[in-house]
């Protein structure tokens, strides 16, 4: 087992810019990726998330939101880190750091399934743990040889009967429903029974809900928020891309779907100020960098439309990640996130949000998925597209699809 610090040790002792500047692209996000993994997965597979990590919320509701922190907290982390769980890696510190983290994260999963746990997670009691069965079942459609066929049988078992819990709370008529769709969609890549009809709800409703230009209303109506990149399009590319080895049904929408994608990652490229900041806009912005979830996730398929780059889209999200994950205040002083969106921010938390829900955050780590010589990580570094503007450079005219 290697210890995070041995990885990153070629940093250590340096100044802040001087570190910056021996540091790759991939070091830095390797290195956000362990920050934000160690608490919660070294945690819950000692069997003591419960016990060690806070639980913050704003809206008086304490004791409620215990009830669901914790599930939030897994199911989320990994569905930003399973892509990186899951790549094959060359031999050496990173592949080693890699297995590192496989192993913590099945140990994480045993522990929040067994019903003798002490950190035995809520699947099903409240409304809440639909919405993070759904992630957790994401994380398990983006690696499922490590966090599904690397399970014992025992822990098999267990996770396939916690996300079947789900069942018994039923989607709200909004971006919820691609909660219970990726858990269908999990169950049937895992080969357990799954059921075609809570599937086919979210697919077709939002194919009535889409609005053109690559953007869905969350429900009949569009919202000013990060929504279509927090959760729908990232869940129906997923749920879209596994379903159809279990029913051909919904193979002729993947394309539409994809070209959707495409070009709503395009705005969200073009969003990101030249100095790495983006519009403080909407629900649920403590999620922090999580709002650049689908452009990570179009840029991890290697489907990012022209004129963007790899290396331009990897610029763009690593300064991203300087301005929100190194702001003063992100985490406590054990290094557990708080709530906020640039620092310390209580009062950004809407009443749902708790120290659990800020860990979407970790979405932006997604191309980490591409191994280590893929041109996302090997180009040169370029700058992004409003950072080219704004110096007064030419461009093509951007359009609509």
């Amino acid at each position: 087992m290697i210890h995070r610090r041995g990885f990153f040790h070629s940093v250590a002792g340096l100044g802040v810019a001087a570190a910056a500047a021996a540091e790759d692209d991939r070091q830095y996000w390797l290195r956000q990726l362990t920050r934000l993994a160690d608490p919660v997965l070294a945690n819950l597979a000692a069997g003591t998330l419960k016990r060690n990590m806070p639980v913050e919320c704003t809206s008086g509701k304490l004791e409620e939101r215990r009830r669901y922190t914790h599930l939030e907290a897994i199911g989320r982390l990994l569905a930003g880190i399973a892509p990186w769980l899951e790549v094959e890696l060359e031999s050496g510190a990173e592949r080693d750091l890699q297995q590192h983290y496989r192993d913590l994260a099945r140990a994480a999963l045993d522990r929040a399934t067994d019903p003798a746990s002490p950190d035995f997670l809520n699947f099903h009691e409240g409304s809440q743990p639909l919405v993070d069965c759904g992630f957790l079942a994401q994380a398990v459609l983006r690696a499922p040889g490590q966090l599904w066929t690397k399970l014992d049988a025992r822990t098999r078992k267990n996770l396939a009967a916690g996300l079947a819990a789900s069942r018994a709370i039923t989607p709200r008529a909004n971006n919820w429903l691609m909660f219970a769709a990726a858990v269908e969609a999990a169950l049937a890549r895992a080969g357990e029974p799954w059921d075609e009809a809570r599937v086919d709800n979210a697919i077709r409703e939002h194919q009535q809900w889409y609005l053109g230009d690559g953007v869905y209303g969350d429900g009949p109506r569009f919202h000013w928020d990060y929504y279509n990149s927090f959760v729908i399009q990232p869940m129906l590319l997923d749920v879209l891309r596994n379903i159809g080895a279990h029913s051909p049904r919904w193979r002729n929408l993947e394309a539409d779907a994809l070209q959707r994608a495409e070009r709503y990652a395009a705005i969200q490229e073009r969003l990101i100020s030249p100095e790495g900041t983006f519009p403080a806009v909407g629900r649920s912005i403590t999620y922090r960098t999580g709002a650049m979830q689908l452009l990570a996730q179009v840029a991890l398929f290697g489907s990012l439309a022209a004129p963007l780059t790899g290396p331009r889209v990897r610029t763009a999200l690593t300064a991203v990640m300087r301005r929100l994950l190194e702001a003063p205040g992100t985490f406590d002083e054990h290094g557990w996130l708080t709530i906020g969106f640039c620092g310390y921010q209580p009062h950004l938390g809407e009443d749902y949000i708790s120290t659990g829900s800020l860990y979407l955050c970790s979405a932006v780590l997604l191309p980490l998925g591409l191994p280590q010589d893929d041109a996302f990580w090997q180009g040169p570094a370029e700058d992004w597209t409003s950072r080219r503007l704004w110096r007064g450079e030419d461009a093509p005219a951007d359009h609509a699809i």
